[in-house]
């Protein structure tokens, strides 16, 4: 899919330098993949704390010196 997009020089320079990458388009798929990423992270540590999966942590525990 071919975009575009205006993005400040300084901050894709930036984005160059972090990511190592050598061209824009590798340095924008990895950003908007880690964007993704982290997002998915954050609703399933949402989640976590809501879910009863029948254990305590004290359990947990147990069962992972059990081994």
């Amino acid at each position: 899919m071919r975009t575009l997009i205006d993005i400040q020089d300084e901050l894709m320079e930036e984005l160059l330098q972090a990511a190592k990458v050598k061209t824009k388009k590798e340095a924008i798929t990895l950003a908007i993949k880690n964007f993704i990423k982290q997002k998915k992270r954050e609703r399933l540590s949402e989640l976590l704390g809501r879910y009863e999966f029948g254990y305590t942590q004290k359990q947990l525990e147990e069962m992972r010196e059990d081994g």
